[in-house]
């Protein structure tokens, strides 16, 4: 069983409250680029992105820094890492991020706050 966002990009008005929501509550800024989602507007539908918790990162970890928790969501252990940004590279929806001149990666948690201020329901915290 895992705990992600499940993202309804048909339902998206790309209004970028959820990036505004997550930014603030992480890093006390409004910086959509200290997101843990991210908003892409496209020519279609907005593109919606926030880790699906795959744990490919997890596998690739040097130093054991990123481990699962028993609701299936992906860590960072700052302690243990050493910001060699594997994890980024190793990523295949690019939804592990790093801040300019930060050391260690972040990452959405699924702790929901962007679904409660999302005004088109476009987001969803869902277990499998």
């Amino acid at each position: 069983m895992k705990k992600f966002l499940k993202t309804m990009p048909d339902q998206c008005i790309a209004c970028h409250v959820c990036e505004s929501t997550c930014s603030n509550l992480y890093f006390k800024t409004d910086d959509a680029e200290l997101s843990c989602i991210r908003i892409t507007e496209t020519e279609d539908l907005p593109h919606m992105n926030a880790c699906n918790q795959c744990e490919a990162c997890v596998k690739v970890c040097p130093t054991k820094a990123l481990t699962v928790s028993p609701q299936g969501v992906v860590l960072v252990n700052k302690k243990l890492c050493i910001g060699c940004y594997m994890c980024i590279a190793a990523c295949p929806t690019g939804s592990m991020f790093r801040t300019q001149g930060g050391l260690y990666p972040f990452k959405c948690i699924a702790c929901g706050a962007c679904v409660k201020t999302c005004p088109a329901d476009a987001i969803r915290v869902v277990q499998e």
